[in-house]
């Protein structure tokens, strides 16, 4: 089957899906199209936040990695209540298990695919080998080497029927990444129907800190999702019997909108907390919508939030923010002080950018005092500037709609997702500067390293912007530079738009480290 072959095998929408029309974005601050849920929706902060389990190594092996075993299958789970929801789980739970690991202590994850569909497992925001990053085209196979058709026969990969193990040397500092599925063209539906889950690096750095810990350190996973009538996931054109995965349909392409907001894969969920500092670790699994997360009290003024670490780890020094906006694969690391208010307080996050259901997040109730002796010092880390040098290499990527195989669909410098055609090949431990041109909001990923933001339009990097990213939020026909610098791993590696439709749609790049 050709790149965008499965074209062909798409169907209509989902069964009892009201759908919106096509264009590039009916709510405020978003590319993309809502589709509404065929059931009523629950009432909100009725739901008890979970907190995703913690996966346990099964062994270790003679180099001293730790082993883990994952089972991809389907499942059934309780989301909105009274109903069953089939997911594509990691271990058949969506969020999947969190692996939690340290710096310098490498892990091996195997992955069993017991789907109907190929997977690919990419670590995102993982110093990792190419051969474990997650190429879109290494397919893991079901284990009884059937599967739906939607296959990429005849292009470039290293596809293994049934298991494959997937080894993290973890040489990075301690953050918040997370897992997902990242098969060519089928992404956004998969992490859609629940491929997803945390994996969080520790380090005696980050340990010799007093930040809050235990109880008090929550993974916090935000996305938007729609319901059938049944309870299915209502993703565009997917078969709600899970035998069969289509792709993308280009009526989708701006973007797939959710109007249930879930947290951990629970509606609009409520938790109990001390009057103390939490650390929440915030991480936008939505395939397309930004978020603008407020602490809301109940007189309408707004809890301070102290972000203390971005996508690569801790910030040099902590940031406050009154309002923090979240796009797709972007994680923020930050404190919430509940003691600033009295025992009794409600505490609802807003999403600003939300309309009608998808304008709340979760609530916090604040239940008890209790002794806190965490606290957030004023300095955090020590981060190396990556300062270009004059006469550094200077790259440009312009990220726009455009034309991709006959349909309309997305590009990078003009050109759809080639897996054979390197658009740049980039020296180790070279620091170069990178500019990023969009029409339309773009979150902008690069595998293998972080980089820093050095300007945003006119002026330098926002507050949001601190410290090592490996995702970065585009808005409209905005100019983004950053400092790039790749280490250690030679191989190919890509770059793409973290829209999943947009991804899906051929915004995606292969690049090498040489």
């Amino acid at each position: 089957m050709s790149r965008r072959g499965f074209l062909g095998l798409l169907g209509g929408a989902a069964a009892g899906v009201a759908l919106a029309g096509c264009g590039l974005g009916t709510q405020p601050g978003q590319t993309g199209e809502a589709v509404v849920s065929a059931v009523p929706l629950p009432e909100p902060f009725r739901v008890p936040l979970p907190v995703p389990p913690v996966a346990r190594p099964v062994g270790t092996d003679p180099g001293g990695a730790e082993l883990y075993r994952i089972t991809q299958r389907v499942a059934e789970q309780e989301i909105l209540p009274g109903l069953r929801t089939p997911v594509l789980g990691y271990d058949g739970i969506f969020p999947g298990p969190t692996i939690e690991s340290r710096r310098g202590r490498p892990v091996v994850v195997t992955h069993r695919n017991e789907l109907s569909v190929p997977t690919v497992v990419h670590l995102h925001g993982g110093h990792t080998p190419a051969e474990h990053d997650g190429w879109p085209l290494d397919l893991v196979l079901p284990v009884d080497g059937a599967h739906d058709g939607s296959g990429h026969h005849g292009m470039i990969g290293d596809s293994v029927v049934g298991e494959r193990d997937y080894r993290y040397p973890n040489e990075q500092r301690a953050a918040t990444l997370w897992y997902h599925d990242h098969r060519m063209d089928f992404t956004a539906p998969a992490v859609y129907r629940g491929l997803a889950g945390f994996h969080i690096v520790r380090d005696d750095v980050e340990d010799a800190l007093p930040l809050p810990r235990g109880d008090r350190e929550l993974p916090l996973m935000i996305c938007d999702r729609s319901f059938t009538a049944d309870g299915a996931f209502a993703y565009p054109g997917v078969d709600q019997s899970m035998r069969s995965l289509p792709g993308v349909d280009p009526e989708w392409m701006e973007g797939v909108l959710g109007d249930v907001v879930l947290v951990n894969g629970a509606p609009w969920p409520v938790h109990e907390v001390d009057a103390a500092r939490y650390r929440l670790r915030l991480l936008n699994a939505a395939n397309a919508r930004r978020f603008q997360l407020v602490l809301t009290l109940p007189n309408g003024e707004n809890l301070p939030m102290q972000q203390i670490g971005s996508d690569g780890g801790l910030l040099a020094a902590p940031v406050e923010h009154r309002s923090l906006l979240v796009a797709p694969g972007e994680r923020f690391d930050i404190v919430v002080d509940f003691s600033l208010v009295p025992v009794g307080t409600d505490v609802t996050v807003v999403n600003a950018l939300g309309t009608g259901s998808t304008s709340q997040v979760m609530r916090f109730r604040v239940v008890r005092p209790a002794r806190d002796d965490s606290r957030v010092p004023d300095v955090l880390s020590e981060i190396e500037p990556l300062v270009p040098a004059a006469g550094a290499t200077v790259r440009t990527f312009e990220f726009r709609r455009g034309a991709v195989s006959g349909h309309s669909g997305w590009t990078i410098n003009g050109e759809s997702f080639d897996p054979d055609r390197s658009l740049a090949d980039i020296p180790l431990g070279q620091v170069e500067r990178w500019r990023f041109h969009t029409d339309v909001h773009h979150p902008v990923h690069v595998h293998l390293d972080q980089f820093q933001v050095l300007r945003r339009g006119p002026g330098g990097p926002v507050d949001t912007d601190s410290g090592w990213k490996d995702t970065v939020d585009l808005p409209p026909y905005e100019v983004v530079e950053v400092a790039v610098r790749f280490t250690d791993h030679t191989g190919r590696y890509v770059m793409h738009c973290h829209n999943l439709e947009h991804e899906d749609m051929a915004m995606m790049a292969t690049i090498r480290t040489v």
